[in-house]
């Protein structure tokens, strides 16, 4: 449907309607006041702005037209209150699950017992439900965030964090952990977790990429500095006083919820107006799955789950192995200080280069990602010193890093930017199957092997599958674009003929009645 013909379905064109009000251009709007100020009659364009500028299009009754001219992000202010807020959300999110090896060889201590061999099968349950869970509820979370806004999903998601963290820390057996660290607190961080990326697109936009590094890099900070954390608390106050202190984290999220004022309102707000009645929108506002038509997408869609069925167990059984291969002694948490200072180092410098790469070749940095990530984890097996994991773990965190910091510039390419963000969250919601099925699954090769290498050989096939996968995507995207260019150009000149077929008709009309004019 052409601008035109969209403009007179919504009443523009035909009759005048009060919902929708066209608004020239700066440029055009100058021009006029000036004939109007030389005496000059008002000359409407209707071919456009000069200099390429568009008009612009009110949709709504016109108290909302004011709302739609007025929003403008305002690059700081409180907006630097809301992006610290953000920083701390992110860093005790993932600060807290980045560190769940330290946690996962505690529970193994305190829950064990010498005749389950299926021990770290089940402990293992424990931290991947917890990281999967917060991906798997991200497209429940975006359609939450659309109708009650970021304040309120933001504080509800900490409070309920922080409920599952603290009920954590008074069970006394292993399976209670799979509700309450597994569930209830990761579906907690989910709510608490998305609100904070959605609401820094209120307060920045020509600033959003450096906001957002700063953004990011807190949970690198929390990766680097909780695990030794950690470690002293649990030799000092034990598991379930650790579990306790966590909540502190929790708690400050929860009040940090509170700084997400909305400058643009929910759809609650736009559906309910002034009567204050909650009012759903649509179900195809909620979710579009338009998306799934894009080809490119629905590669990516498939490649990025089927290379994470693997991504997420170093993190749970490395601190594991490193004890059973090295000693009791070994300071293991090196390991994920190591993997957090290169991670946000990747974040940094691949999220720059990505600037560079044109259109969905950028996806070719995630090829590379995802195959040296499989074959870092492929060779944990091999490393025999403390020296050696360090150096394999140093090269895994810069290429996570990679992979993660341009997940939405791959979305945007993909599907554009008016989807991009039900792209991400369908895509998170996929991702969440595999990495909770993966750490259990190395825990039972471990339990019937009695050690890690066959898990780890095999955690790093999946990666290497689905970086395979993705290289497909930019010649599938190059494809389908020259397939649309070559659809415009058909319109256009078709566009062109009907034009030129509607001068020579029109041209031919006016012979005649020059004629008769000259007769008379």
């Amino acid at each position: 449907m052409t601008l035109s013909e969209k403009l007179e379905t919504q009443g523009v064109g035909g009759a005048p309607d009060a919902s929708v009000t066209l608004l020239p251009c700066p440029a055009l709007r100058e021009q006029q006041d000036a004939q109007a100020a030389a005496g000059e009659p008002r000359q409407e364009n209707r071919e456009g702005c000069p200099g390429g500028q568009s008009a612009l299009l009110m949709v709504g009754p016109p108290e909302e037209q004011e709302g739609q001219q007025g929003a403008e992000a305002p690059e700081g202010g409180w907006g630097w209150v809301v992006m610290l807020a953000a920083m701390w959300c992110n860093g005790a999110v993932f600060g807290i699950q980045n560190s769940c090896g330290v946690l996962f060889v505690s529970m193994l201590r305190e829950f064990g017992s010498q005749d389950d061999k299926q021990l770290v099968f089940k402990t293992a349950w424990v931290s991947s439900l917890s990281m999967g869970m917060i991906f798997f509820c991200s497209p429940l979370v975006s359609v939450f965030t659309d109708i009650f806004g970021c304040r309120i999903i933001a504080i509800v998601g900490a409070a309920v964090g922080f409920v599952g963290l603290l009920l954590s820390s008074f069970v006394s057996t292993i399976e209670p952990l799979y509700f309450t660290y597994g569930i209830l607190f990761a579906c907690g961080c989910s709510f608490a977790y998305q609100p904070s990326l959605v609401i820094l697109g209120h307060y920045f936009k020509k600033r959003l990429g450096l906001v957002n590094g700063i953004v990011t890099a807190g949970s690198s900070l929390f990766t680097v500095s909780l695990p030794f954390l950690l470690r002293v608390l649990i030799d000092s106050v034990g598991l379930y006083n650790t579990l306790r202190v966590l909540c502190i984290l929790m708690f400050v999220l929860f009040l940090a919820g509170f700084t997400y004022k909305p400058l643009i309102s929910s759809a609650s707000d736009k559906e309910g107006g002034k009567k204050g009645m909650l009012r759903f929108p649509p179900a195809k506002k909620i979710f579009s799955f338009s998306i799934f038509k894009v080809t490119g997408y629905r590669i990516w869609a498939f490649g990025i789950p089927a290379a994470l069925f693997g991504y997420f167990v170093p993190y749970v059984h490395l601190m594991k192995h490193v004890k059973e291969r090295l000693g009791e002694n070994v300071q293991e948490e090196v390991l994920l200080l190591c993997l957090g200072i290169t991670s946000g180092v990747g974040r940094l410098i691949f999220g720059r280069v990505a600037d560079y790469i044109p259109g969905a070749k950028k996806v070719y940095l995630q090829v590379i990602s995802f195959f040296l990530i499989g074959l870092m984890s492929m060779m944990i097996p091999l490393c025999n010193s403390l020296g050696s994991l360090i150096a394999v773990c140093l090269f895994m965190g810069l290429f996570d890093g990679c992979f993660i910091c341009i997940m939405a510039p791959i979305a945007f390419e993909l599907v554009g930017a008016q989807d991009v963000s039900q792209a991400i969250g369908f895509l998170l919601g996929l991702m969440s199957v595999p990495m909770i099925v993966g750490p259990p699954i190395a825990g039972i090769l471990r339990d019937y092997l009695g050690t890690y290498d066959v898990a780890f050989y095999l955690a790093g096939v999946p990666p290497m599958i689905g970086g395979i996968i993705l290289s497909f995507i930019p010649w599938v995207h190059e494809k389908k674009k020259q397939k649309e260019k070559e659809k415009a150009v058909d319109e256009e000149t078709t566009k062109k003929m009907l034009e030129n077929e509607s001068t020579s008709v029109s041209g031919t009309a006016e012979k005649p009645s020059k004629e008769s004019e000259s007769v008379i």
